[in-house]
């Protein structure tokens, strides 16, 4: 048997392990670790003196199976720690048991392997941890209790019975996340706080990249030692050299490498052996080639952390430890936005364009080809960074989205995450097999991502520069009702224009307001929102109308309009008013040369934009933002269904597309309302169906390749009588031939409007719920929203706000509380049936008391997803 590779994990100093299943080639390591214990530990371990060591070590190292699973921890190919678990007899609960070397018990080794062992035993559908502990082994208790899973401990005597709900938790979540967090940080202090640093590959040529990262190096201020291997130079700006690593006076804590592919290569095996923490491989040419694969095995073996290969570098303007480490073209200011970039080209741009709005970053990290640190760890960075006050993302792909989205989401509560959209086409798309698949497309799938955990998505780089620096500038808006003053008519109708476009308000102003702007303008102005002002207005003037409309209680935010004239140019006037006022405000200048800029030079006032739909598209941004800020974190509680258990049992071990009668028994276990159905085999008799469902009835075509019923002739309404039924199903069989597989019998529904409900289960991103018209709507308009499992309450109601047609759909009296219910049933049997790869309930007619499926669709596939939260590094 081969043993598993296991995966790399952090401890809490930020130091890499290995982490896998327990095999019978380690029973010698195991008996090892057991027999090195202190004597207070093998008392704790054993409750008292040890006995048959031999054999306790080879059951822990038994191969994996049904009733048994053990994992150890590897710290520099040493074994530091084994956690096991056995299972009960005829039950779903298992006892657990964990040894640690004392060396390294602080270092979070035992709770590590407890994540690993929860991820697995939930896998394999077990329930409940077991566990004796004698009472005065404290640590062991605080382990248990800590983990985050529901804890209980017997009282009095001296053992403690110990039981942990292994039931799936957002508390336990959150737990392993703030451990990842911690852990993840101190490991990436040796890439954004390092004490040394080797430079691998500086030339002495000026046009070089190697030049040019030692360059901005030595030009950023970084106090601590450096060096350069260079076998060909004794000194590089300045700069001592070496002729190779291994000659190195020091061990850098960060080494940067700028070479060739295959010498960059030997360069990272050659920083693990000599006891480098942190590498970043500026080189190309590595991915997909030997050179490529002998990075990645030097970075498991050694347990490094690596940035790239294929990167611009890695900055921090930390005042602490400043460095830069990136071959771009000038030096970046130091500030609060942080950055992290697959392209170096990207990285590039917005550096250029932050500096000319004068505004700087915290760090920059190109992870270019992402080998190892990727998005998700700088989000964890920025976390406990607190001069990161924005987060900036450009992200090709996603390794693990699930956890992006928990962690992104943490983040957005405490500072604005923005991310440039990338891969927004559809030609990575399946071919579709259902309603659901043909709405849940890639850009989809990533816009509810980013939607659900409030990052402010962008589709370009100057759009993100726009957001930046509104962000940067100004408050967030109090809400959504927008008022426009304009000292000329076109620009502010432009303006309002294009806050409808964005889906802002506009705002009504008081009785009040319109008064005062009456008294200050002239006697054609227009008082009414959009306020202009008139060409032929001082600048005083101008600012005492803002001020006016300023004050306006039913007024959430104001774009102000302003181009020069002979008369004056209001805009000079507008910097003396926003200071006092606790409103968002963003000025435009039409025809300005920046696309924004700051108000007034130097300063951060506000951004001032060179069009009002800049202007209102970042409004609407922030304003969205500032909703989701204010949205319950609440999950809304569905009625617990009658038995769980039968649904996962119904679901184990199949694969492609349901029966429809298997299809309608998911959803009765589901408590997924669905009209009454019989289905007749092809072959066989109608008669009983016939006599038991009376009249009048729908029959409906189940046949190979008919996805659209109706449009394929599938579907026959209102059949009346035995007859006629009878009737009907001859002609479905002469219709469709040897195609068809069987026929749905249905009773008319009430009359009502037709909706799509489904899933489309991704196996990196997870469940899509999908939302739509239904029937012959579905793909005539094609209007659709989509969220990702599981979903809340507020989830719901976005997904039913989210069509184009909601605003007419729900002005009417259909029941809007049975389709949000509905929706959170769906999510709920597609987090508790992973092996749920498609559902379609289409048509789900909607009437005022109630909602029901009139067909549905399911495939299964084998569940091979990964626990996407389980604590690992990228391998």
């Amino acid at each position: 048997m081969s043993v598993e590779a296991g995966s790399r994990a952090l401890l809490a100093d930020g130091d890499v392990v290995l982490v896998r299943p327990l095999h019978p080639a380690d029973t010698a390591e195991v008996l090892s670790l057991h027999t090195r214990l202190t004597q207070q530990d093998t008392y704790f371990r054993f409750f008292g003196a040890p006995s048959g060591l031999d054999k306790l070590a080879a059951g822990i190292a038994a191969d994996p199976g049904p009733g048994h699973y053990a994992v150890g921890c590897y710290r520099r190919g040493e074994l530091v720690g084994v956690a096991n678990y056995e299972v009960l007899k005829d039950s779903t609960d298992a006892e657990v048991a964990l040894v640690v070397d004392a060396a390294v018990r602080t270092l979070g080794v035992a709770t590590l392997l407890m994540e690993h062992l929860v991820s697995h035993a939930r896998k394999t559908g077990l329930k409940r941890f077991l566990a004796e502990v004698l009472a005065e082994n404290a640590k062991v208790l605080h382990v248990f209790r800590d983990l985050g899973l529901s804890f209980e401990a017997s009282i009095g005597g001296p053992e403690r019975d110990v039981v942990m709900i292994l039931d799936e938790d957002p508390a336990y979540l959150d737990a392993v996340l703030k451990r990842d967090s911690v852990a993840d940080a101190a490991s990436l202090a040796h890439l954004l706080k390092p004490s040394s640093i080797a430079v691998i590959g500086a030339g002495r040529r000026p046009g070089s990249v190697g030049h040019a990262v030692l360059a901005n190096l030595a030009a950023s201020g970084y106090r601590g030692p450096v060096e350069v291997v260079n076998p060909h130079a004794r000194v590089i700006l300045g700069v001592p050299c070496v002729p190779s690593v291994a000659e190195l006076t020091r061990t850098p804590e960060l080494a940067v490498v700028c070479l060739p592919a295959p010498a960059a290569a030997e360069a990272v095996e050659e920083c693990g052996k000599r006891g480098v923490r942190a590498v970043v491989v500026i080189s190309s040419g590595l991915t997909g080639t030997e050179h490529g694969d002998r990075v990645r095995a030097a970075v498991r073996e050694y347990g490094m952390r690596l940035v790239g290969p294929n990167c611009l570098g890695v900055l921090s303007t930390d005042p602490a430890c400043p460095f830069d480490l990136t071959f771009l073209g000038s030096s970046v200011k130091p500030g609060n936005i942080g950055v992290v970039t697959q392209s170096g080209g990207v990285g590039i741009a917005l550096a250029e364009s932050l500096d000319g709005l004068g505004l700087g970053m915290s760090t920059l990290v190109s992870t270019g080809d992402k080998y190892d640190v990727s998005g998700n760890d700088l989000l964890m960075w920025w976390t406990a960074d607190l001069r990161t006050e924005v987060a900036v993302l450009y992200l090709e792909s996603f390794g693990n989205p699930r956890k992006f989205g928990r962690l992104a989401r943490g983040l957005a509560r405490t500072r604005p995450v923005l991310a440039v959209r990338s891969g927004s086409g559809d030609t990575a798309q399946r071919a579709a097999a259902s309603h659901t698949a043909a709405a849940a497309t890639p850009a989809v799938t990533r816009d509810a991502l980013f939607e659900q955990a409030g990052v402010i998505a962008v589709d370009t780089v100057a759009e993100l520069v726009d957001v930046i620096a509104g962000l940067s500038w100004q408050l967030l808006p109090g809400g959504p009702r927008v008022a426009v003053v304009s000292n000329a008519g076109g620009a502010g109708v432009l303006a309002a224009d294009a806050c409808e476009r964005e889906g802002l308000v506009m705002a009504d102003l008081s009785e009040d307001t319109q008064n005062r702007l009456t008294k200050v303008l002239p006697a054609e102005a227009a008082v009414r929102n959009p306020v202009d002002t008139t060409a032929a207005v001082s600048a005083e003037v101008f600012a005492e109308a803002l001020r006016a409309v300023l004050a306006d209680d039913g007024v959430d935010a104001v774009i102000a309009a302003t181009v020069r004239t002979a008369v004056g140019d209001p805009g000079t006037s507008l910097a003396a008013v926003l200071p006092p006022e606790y409103k968002t405000v963003f000025a435009v200048r039409p025809g300005q040369r920046a696309r924004v800029a700051p108000l007034v030079p130097g300063t951060g006032v506000t951004a001032c934009y060179d069009d009002p739909a800049a202007a209102a598209a970042v409004l609407a941004r922030l304003v969205r933002y500032e909703q989701w800020l204010n949205r319950p974190e609440t999950e809304d509680a569905l009625a617990p269904l009658e038995d769980p258990d039968a649904l996962r049992a119904f679901a184990a071990g199949r694969e492609g597309w349901l029966s429809p009668a298997d299809a309608v028994e998911l959803l009765r276990l589901a408590d997924i309302p669905m009209v009454e159905t019989h289905y007749v085999e092809a072959g066989d008799s109608m008669d009983a169906a016939a006599a038991d469902l009376g009249s009048p009835v729908v029959l409906k075509a189940d046949a190979d390749g008919l996805l659209h019923k109706t449009a394929g002739g599938g579907v026959l309404l209102n059949v009346h009588g035995a007859d006629r039924i009878m009737e009907a199903f001859r002609t479905l069989r002469s219709r469709f031939g040897s195609a068809l597989r069987g026929v749905t019998v249905q009773p008319m529904a009430e009359p009502g409007r037709e909706l799509l409900v489904g899933v489309r289960s991704d196996p990196v991103f997870g469940p899509l719920v999908v939302l739509g018209l239904g029937g012959v709507d579905t793909d005539l308009i094609a209007d659709h929203a989509a969220r990702l499992a599981p979903l809340t309450g507020a989830d719901a109601d976005l997904l039913l706000n989210g069509l184009r047609a909601s605003k007419a759909l729900w002005a009417g009296q259909l029941d809007r509380a049975a389709v949000r219910d509905l929706l959170l049933k769906v999510s709920r049997l597609a987090e508790l049936v992973p092996e749920l790869a498609e559902l379609d309930l289409n048509p789900v007619r909607v009437r005022a008391d109630g909602c029901v499926a009139l067909d549905v669709r399911a495939r299964f596939e084998p569940d091979a997803s990964a626990d996407p939260f389980l604590r690992r590094l990228r391998d």
